[in-house]
């Protein structure tokens, strides 16, 4: 059966996500202390157009299609027991960014359509609940992605817990755009943190196989370590049991040694195939 092709198969429970820092502790102190600064070549994800093909890639796994502006509608519960999932990076009701996400939302615009829900929202925080929520929820959600401000406040949470961190970290790893991008899909399906299901520690376990490029190791054999060390973990859950946005993603852009991450882009997930020509 094809796996549901949606984010949020988020490993981090609620506590673990809402505690979270926003940068990922090494597991030891040789892992943790930092090489000298590594000289980056290329384009980083952070360029508008890298961060617009990063979107695209994740979509691509999470939607079935290459266009993410279209998710900022998106909602539903796929049965994952983190309640609803919604919008471009699978905001979940169950593990507390939509919480954060909704409180942002109105932060920016008080009284906007979702703000009356962020007492039902509290309440499922951690649970698969729908209680003071269901389908006039739905319904304001789909209502609200249509607002500019809503759509800015998810590209913010995006970037706050998922996209900077990632980046981050990977930067300070010596990484380029595609190492950058590969922690970036595994803090989006995996969660922040450091626990052993989590980005940290993936990363965790790759450090134990390899060497960073900021400690002197080859980008290549790193970035294989990880991608390995990621797939342990997705084959832990039923759901995660297709791994085919490492093997037939990630791992050809890596074996054609594409650590830019440039065009021409063309890759398979789930049986499908996909290219970014430009």
């Amino acid at each position: 059966m094809r796996p549901q092709p949606r984010r949020a198969l988020r490993i981090a429970l609620a506590a673990a996500l809402v505690a979270a820092p926003l940068t990922v502790a090494a597991t030891s102190a040789a892992q943790a202390a930092p090489a000298p600064a590594v000289q980056l070549k290329g384009v980083g994800l952070d360029d508008p157009h890298k961060k617009d093909i990063a979107m695209q890639l994740v979509s691509s796994a999470e939607n079935s299609s290459l266009d993410w502006k279209a998710q900022y509608k998106y909602i539903e519960d796929i049965k994952d027991g983190r309640g609803y999932t919604a919008g471009i990076i699978g905001f979940c009701s169950g593990t507390g960014d939509m919480l954060e996400l909704v409180q942002h939302y109105t932060d920016l615009k008080p009284g906007n359509v979702l703000a009356k829900y962020l007492p039902a929202l509290k309440k499922v925080n951690g649970t698969d609940s729908h209680a003071g929520l269901g389908s006039a929820f739905e319904r304001d959600w789909a209502a609200a992605a249509k607002d500019t401000v809503f759509q800015q406040a998810q590209n913010d949470e995006r970037d706050r817990v998922y996209f900077n961190p990632a980046v981050s970290q990977a930067k300070k790893d010596g990484l380029g755009a595609l190492g950058q991008f590969a922690y970036y899909d595994a803090i989006v399906m995996h969660g922040p943190g450091n626990s052993s299901d989590s980005f940290g520690g993936i990363r965790a376990a790759a450090l134990k196989k390899a060497k960073t490029p900021a400690q002197g190791g080859d980008e290549a054999t790193y970035l294989k370590a990880f991608l390995d060390a990621r797939k342990v973990v997705m084959k832990k859950e039923e759901a995660h049991s297709d791994t085919s946005r490492v093997d037939t993603e990630q791992m050809v852009f890596l074996n054609a040694k594409n650590f830019d991450l440039n065009p021409p882009l063309k890759w398979k997930v789930y049986g499908d195939s996909y290219t970014i020509n430009s």
